[in-house]
């Protein structure tokens, strides 16, 4: 199974509120989380999805990523 691993711009667990409906349309909750911790807000997700729809997702809440390698 695929890890992929995205810098974006949330900020909070507001932020991963308004996200969470766009990327359950996608991936299942239980394969991806948020570390806030971290200075990039790195979105992990666990499976075969496409970036290019979860960046799409990211966007459509308002929100900015990008795969980091």
């Amino acid at each position: 199974m695929e890890i992929h691993k995205f810098k974006t711009t949330a900020k909070c667990q507001g932020c991963v509120a308004k996200i969470r409906p766009f990327l359950n349309q996608i991936v299942p909750e239980n394969q991806w989380i948020f570390d806030l911790s971290d200075p990039d807000r790195i979105l992990t997700i666990q499976g075969d999805y496409s970036d290019e729809k979860i960046i799409q997702a990211l966007q459509k809440a308002g929100f900015k990523a990008e795969m980091l390698k």
